[in-house]
């Protein structure tokens, strides 16, 4: 299949250079061509340029789809680098009973969600979470997601976490979505080894892990690596067997204290830590000229009004951010990029441009795809946006709440809405 968009109004995040990422100052650039064309065939991005080459360049072309792009924008589809968008059910009576009592102690809360989703997991049956998951994922792509990161961690069993996956699995061969999968069987300590946790961390380890990768059901590894969750020592544990075993570390990381999980992180090549509520200096000189990403979830901070990550000190010294939504039905019930990139701006003070670049390439980055996906680049997979009549790139993280995303592009082919 061939396709034309042409007569667009502005095309977004151009990279000729194939940059792996934006770091520091360099978050604040955004290459745009106006008034431009773009050429898909097939899956992939094949050329573009301004207008004014395309008659000369493809005159005795034919192209099988023409799309006239007057007025809009195109962007590479956004990245979504931490969600648990597989859960068996929505929260809403418990966040109705969070507002009603006023309830203080945040890790608590989250702790207690994740507990309670694992007990309704276990009830749930595979073919109800899969089709309750492809929902959801239908709902992203509306607004203009094209790859996604999704972990386990509901589970809290070996059975239920290995469903977890092949579920996942299933949906990475069932959308046009690019779907990674994450290991998260350390998200919380289930109710019976609270005063145990070691006998849990080596279920993970010497039973949970063999067989996620005997079955190849995951691309990462993940702990929660905070207060009253997982210590240094036994997400070092986990970590080590998950390397040993081929599987790369991403941690959630700091987001109830300084609890050293940003530098374990670093220490074990994490792709990414997550979260990052608390950090500081120390934390900040960890993450520097290294192959980790620093992501942000605005979404977990907005709805449970905690702290927000101080994303600006971190660009500020040079780091790259990357955002995600955190996807999951207690501390973010939303997988709207377009929201979460105006959270970018409002509440963490970004520019529209860093914000492209953060929910972009630099998400891709997050997940292991920036050398296919996050940037409009020859030879990259077409996952991009068609976005409504807008002004341009300021508009998009200005009118928070609107759906601008018009039409949806994913590996090459246009997306029924």
């Amino acid at each position: 299949m061939k396709l034309l968009l042409e007569n667009i109004k502005e095309l977004v995040q151009v990279d000729e250079s194939f940059d792996a990422f934006k770091a520091g100052k360099m978050m604040a650039g955004v290459k745009t061509i106006k008034n431009a064309f773009l050429i898909i065939r097939d899956e992939l991005i094949q050329d573009f340029g301004p207008m004014s080459q395309l008659k000369d360049v493809y005159k005795d072309d034919d192209f099988l789809v023409e799309i006239d792009c007057s007025n809009r924008l195109v962007y590479p589809a956004y990245c979504d680098s931490h969600t648990h968008i597989v859960f068996p059910s929505w929260h809403e009576k418990e966040f109705a009973t969070y507002l009603r009592e006023s309830m203080d102690g945040v890790p608590s809360l989250r702790k207690n969600g994740i507990l309670s989703s694992s007990k309704l997991l276990h009830n749930v049956s595979d073919e109800q979470l899969y089709e309750s998951t492809i929902e959801r994922i239908k709902d992203i792509i509306k607004t203009g997601t094209g790859a996604v990161e999704i972990k386990s961690g509901l589970g809290l069993n070996e059975e239920d976490e290995l469903r977890m996956l092949r579920i996942i699995k299933k949906i990475r061969k069932s959308t046009p979505v690019c779907v990674r999968s994450t290991f998260l069987g350390a998200n919380a300590v289930p109710e019976q080894y609270q005063d145990n946790v070691a006998y849990y961390v080596d279920l993970v380890v010497k039973e949970m892990i063999p067989r996620v990768v005997s079955e190849e059901l995951s691309d990462f590894i993940d702990v929660s690596c905070d207060r009253s969750f997982f210590s240094i020592e036994e997400t070092e544990r986990i970590l080590e067997e998950g390397i040993r075993q081929g599987l790369r570390p991403k941690l959630h990381a700091n987001a109830f204290g300084m609890t050293g999980g940003v530098q374990v992180g670093v220490k074990y090549g994490a792709l990414s830590v997550d979260h990052l509520e608390y950090i500081g200096t120390e934390e900040i000189e960890s993450l520097k000229d290294t192959a980790t990403m620093p992501t942000v979830l605005p979404g977990a901070s907005f709805f449970l009004g905690t702290k927000n990550a101080p994303v600006r000190e971190m660009i500020q010294a040079g780091l790259p951010v990357a955002l995600a939504s955190g996807f999951n039905p207690d501390t973010s019930p939303s997988g709207n990029m377009n929201f979460i990139s105006s959270l970018g701006c409002i509440n963490y003070k970004m520019s529209p441009e860093e914000v492209i670049n953060a929910s972009t390439l630099n998400a891709a980055y997050a997940m292991g795809i920036s050398d296919r996906l996050g940037s409009i680049a020859r030879g990259k997979t077409a996952n991009l946006f068609i976005t409504s009549d807008i002004p341009g790139i300021e508009y998009l993280p200005y009118a928070y709440g609107s759906n601008l995303v018009e039409t949806v592009i994913l590996n090459g082919e246009i997306q029924l809405l």
